[in-house]
C-alpha cells in the first residue's frame, strides 16, 4: 500500500472526473490524502479518502485578482494562489510520508508542490491536453492582441511572481506552460485520444483513458421512470454559468407544442419561481442525476463543459453545444468537427433557431453515425480503472 496525496482545489469539472479514480485506488489498498475545498468534502470522503480543505474563498480572491482578460494574466491568477495553496498543504502534512502525488492540471500548485516535496508526480487532466509547442502557439497568437503597455506590465507581473516563488520555495518555473498546465512524467486525461485536439501528437506520457463515469448516488426524488420510452431532449448549462433565466424561457418556447419530452436543470441559483409557468412536456429540477438521464436522451443541449461533453458522447447522445466560457468554445469546436453535433452561439439565438438545430441534429443519420463512433472510442477507452491501471505501472516504473 502506498500513501498518495491529491491535489485539486477546482471546481465541479475538475473534481468529478477523480471520484471513481479515487475510489478505485482505494479498493486496490492504496491510502489517498485528497486536499480539495470545503464545498468538496463530502463528496470526496465518501469515496473513503481522507480530505484535507483549502480556503477556497481565498484561492478564487487571488486568482481573479491576477486579471481575467488575458490569458498570461489568468497565468498570473495562478501564482497569486501560491502564497495560500503551499503553505496550507505544507503545515497540514508536516511529518507525513507520502509514496507520489497526483495534482489537478490547473488548480493547486500542483507542479510547484510535487518539486517542494519531491514526490513522483501525476498530472490529472480534465480538460483537452496541451503540449508545451501547442500552448506556447496558443499563448502568442493571443498575446497579440494584447496593447504593449499592457502585456509590459502583465510581463513584468510574471517575472515577478515567478521571482517569489523562485525565493520562498526554491522552485524555479521556467514558462508559463508550468504554470497552467503543470506537466507532469504521467498525465491521465479523460478524454480519448479521437476526441482530443490532435491526439496524435501526444507522445505515451499522456494516457487517455476516456471519461471517468462512475456510479454516483442518485437523486432520490427524481422519476427516471417518467422519462423512459420518450423522445427524450436534456438540457443543462453546467453547475457555474448556469444563471439564464432568458435562455430558459427560450427553451419553453421552442419546445412547449413539441413531441418531446424535455429534462432541464437549471442549477441552485436560478428559482423556480422566476421561470414562470413550466410547460406540461418540461420537468424542470435544480439537479438531475445526468449520467443517469443521459442513458434515456436523444438529444443534448449543453454549455460544453469537458465532462458533460465526454458524457453525453459516452453514452452515445448527439449534442447541440452553446459555449459559456472558458474552454468550451474549443470543445464545441471540436465535437462539430467530428460530426457529433453542432455549436450555436448564444447571443442573438431564438427559439425558432434552437427548434430548427435539433430537427436537424435529429434528423441527419450523419449525426448519428459519427455519435456511434465517438460512443464505441469513448466506451473502450477504460475510464477510471484504466487510470489506475496507468497509475500503477507509473509505481512500477519509480519503484514505488
Amino acid at each position: 500500500m502506498a500513501r498518495v496525496l491529491f491535489i485539486n482545489a477546482g471546481s465541479e469539472g475538475h473534481i468529478n472526473p477523480t471520484i471513481g479514480v479515487v475510489q478505485e485506488l482505494i479498493s486496490r489498498g492504496e491510502e489517498v490524502v485528497y486536499f480539495t475545498i470545503e464545498a468538496f468534502r463530502e463528496r470526496i470522503e465518501k469515496t473513503g479518502a481522507t480530505v484535507r480543505t483549502l480556503d477556497g474563498q481565498k484561492i478564487i480572491k487571488a486568482f481573479i485578482s491576477g486579471g481575467r482578460t488575458y490569458l498570461l494574466e489568468r497565468i498570473n491568477g495562478l501564482l497569486l494562489t501560491a502564497d495560500i495553496v503551499i503553505p496550507s498543504v505544507l503545515e497540514q502534512i508536516e511529518g507525513e510520508h507520502f509514496d507520489y502525488i497526483i495534482h489537478d492540471s490547473m488548480f493547486g500548485c500542483g507542479r510547484l508542490l510535487a518539486q517542494i516535496l519531491k514526490l513522483p508526480a501525476i498530472n490529472s487532466c480534465t480538460s483537452f491536453a496541451q503540449t508545451k509547442e501547442s500552448f506556447d502557439n496558443m499563448l502568442e497568437q493571443l498575446s497579440n492582441n494584447i496593447p504593449t503597455e499592457v502585456g509590459k506590465q502583465i510581463n513584468d507581473e510574471y517575472q515577478s511572481l515567478t521571482a517569489m516563488v523562485r525565493e520562498k520555495y526554491n522552485v524555479d518555473i521556467h514558462s508559463p506552460y508550468e504554470v497552467f498546465c503543470n506537466p507532469a512524467p504521467l498525465t491521465i486525461v479523460y478524454t480519448t485520444r479521437e476526441f482530443q485536439p490532435l491526439g496524435e501528437t501526444f507522445d505515451q506520457t499522456y494516457k487517455f483513458i476516456g471519461p471517468s463515469v462512475s456510479t454516483r448516488v442518485i437523486q432520490d426524488n427524481f422519476d427516471l421512470a417518467a422519462i423512459k420510452g420518450k423522445s427524450l431532449i436534456y438540457i443543462s448549462l453546467g453547475t457555474v454559468f448556469n444563471q439564464a433565466i432568458d435562455f430558459y424561457k427560450l427553451c419553453f418556447d421552442a419546445f412547449r407544442n413539441s413531441h418531446h419530452t424535455v429534462v432541464m436543470s437549471i442549477g441552485n441559483q436560478t428559482p423556480l419561481n422566476d421561470l414562470g409557468e413550466i410547460p406540461q412536456n418540461f420537468i424542470v429540477e435544480k439537479y438531475v442525476p445526468q449520467t443517469e438521464v443521459l442513458k434515456y436522451t436523444e438529444l443534448f443541449i449543453t454549455h460544453g463543459g469537458m465532462n458533460s461533453t465526454n458524457e453525453g458522447l459516452y453514452y452515445g447522445v448527439p449534442l447541440i453545444v452553446i459555449p459559456q466560457s472558458a474552454d468550451q468554445p474549443i470543445i464545441a469546436g471540436q465535437v462539430a468537427n467530428i460530426g457529433a453535433g453542432m455549436k450555436l452561439n448564444m447571443q442573438g439565438l431564438t427559439a425558432n433557431q434552437l427548434r430548427e438545430a435539433v430537427g436537424h441534429l435529429l434528423n441527419d443519420p450523419s449525426f448519428h453515425k459519427a455519435v456511434l463512433n465517438i460512443r464505441e472510442s469513448m466506451q473502450k477507452s477504460g475510464g477510471y480503472q484504466r487510470a489506475v491501471d496507468e497509475i500503477f505501472e507509473f509505481k512500477s516504473q519509480f519503484d514505488i
